[in-house]
Parts: structure tokens; sequence; C-alpha cells
């Protein structure tokens, strides 16, 4: 079934990106992060045996428990909100942590980076669809924030994560993965190539959003059904 499944996401990526009305600064290929929160550990076994190599995460505790139980393997992506008292366990397992937003955040991994002598991946998180009850720099923030990135000495600022509003039109989201790519090529042309990843879309949304530029994508209802919210981690 995940098979099936992850063919099936890829199908409509594939057609996403022929969709696009122009080419995009972030590439013509999308990579698809499997998102195994709410599931069991062995999902993750599953996925990458099924050809995904990354692995999305909502929660640092929940991503703890799984690699301490699981082999070594994939990539892991931190996409919740993180909170300041798990930046050190955050830098300690996820490759890339994405949803940075805030400047006291952005520099806790930087402080925290340094002491493990690492450099961390991360993208900053951008609120592009201005709602309250989401995390993510207001858009102002985010462009104030530029001239100060290279203060970040154990951050390596690697691009953009945006997240839609929910809506039963999904051609609402449109308009805000524009402006998620807008802000991309902003951050690009203050930092250069080392911004690359533009992550947009997830289970109801993303075909939109490559079609708008997103090169990454966060799935997992798609992928793997509905979550169980009776597990404990």
């Amino acid at each position: 079934m995940l098979e099936d499944n992850l063919a099936k996401v890829q199908e409509k990526v594939k057609a996403a990106l022929a969709a696009r009305k122009e080419p995009k600064a972030t590439g013509a290929t999308v990579k698809i992060v499997a998102v195994t929160k709410n599931h069991p550990a062995e999902v993750v076994t599953e996925a990458l045996a099924a050809g995904c190599t990354d692995v999305g995460e909502n929660r640092v505790q929940e991503a703890m428990h799984k690699k301490e139980v699981l082999p070594a393997g994939g990539v892991w992506h931190l996409i919740g909100h993180l909170q300041s008292n798990k930046v050190k366990h955050a830098v300690d397992i996820f490759d890339l942590i994405e949803s940075v937003d805030s400047t006291k955040i952005l520099e806790l991994i930087d402080k925290q980076a340094a002491a493990k002598g690492k450099k961390q991946d991360v993208l900053l998180q951008i609120n592009e669809a201005g709602e309250e009850q989401k995390s993510g720099f207001a858009p102002e923030e985010f462009r104030a924030l530029l001239p100060s990135l290279s203060n970040y000495h154990n951050v390596v600022v690697k691009g953009v994560m945006v997240i839609a509003q929910a809506t039963d039109d999904v051609e609402e989201t449109r308009p805000v993965f524009a402006a998620g790519y807008q802000d991309f090529l902003l951050l690009r042309k203050t930092i250069g190539e080392q911004c690359s990843l533009l992550s947009m879309g997830m289970t109801h949304d993303y075909w939109i959003a490559v079609e708008e530029g997103a090169n990454i994508i966060r799935v997992g209802t798609a992928l793997f059904g509905a979550r169980d919210y009776t597990l404990k981690f």
C-alpha cells in the first residue's frame, strides 16, 4: 500500500512540475519528506525501504524515541514548532531543522551547534498566511532578519519553510505559496546559492506548492493514512 501511495504522490508531483508556468530557481526536482508523526516507529523503516530518503517529525520527543529503537538511516527533518528547552536535543538528532520561527530559536540553535562542533542546517519558517495560531516569522520580520544572518556561525540557512492555511478551496493557498517563493528568492539574493531549499505543501495542498516553486513537500496522510493519536512517545 505504501508503495502505491508513494507512486500516486510522485505522479501528482510530476504533473505539478509540468504545470508550472515558468522555470523556478528551486529547480525541477522535488524531495518528498515522509511525515511519520503519530505512526509507529516501524513506519520509518517501511518508508525508507519504499524509496523515501527523508523522514519528517513534528516533535523532538517522538523523534528521539524512534531513533533510539530504529537502525541508523534516513535524513531527519524537524517540521514542527521547536520549544527552546528542546533545542539541545533537536541539534543532536535532526539533519535539517525546518521550523526556525524566531531569532531566539535561531540564536539557541547556533549556540548549541557551536557547543557540539556542528554546523546545523536550518530553514526559516515564514508565516506568509498571517495566521495568529501559526508559528513563523512575519514577512517583515523575516526581511529585517536578513542582514544579520552572517552573525550566526554555526547554522547554515538552507532556505525557507511555509505552511499554508487550512481551507476547503485549495486554490486559496496559491498566493501564500507564491509569496513563499518570492521570499526564497530574496533570501537567495542575500546569502547566495547555499539557499537552495523551499519546503512548502502537505497532503492537502502539495501539488499547488510544487506549481509555485516548492522543492520539498511534507506528506504524511497521503502515504500512511490516518494518524494514531493514541500512540504515546
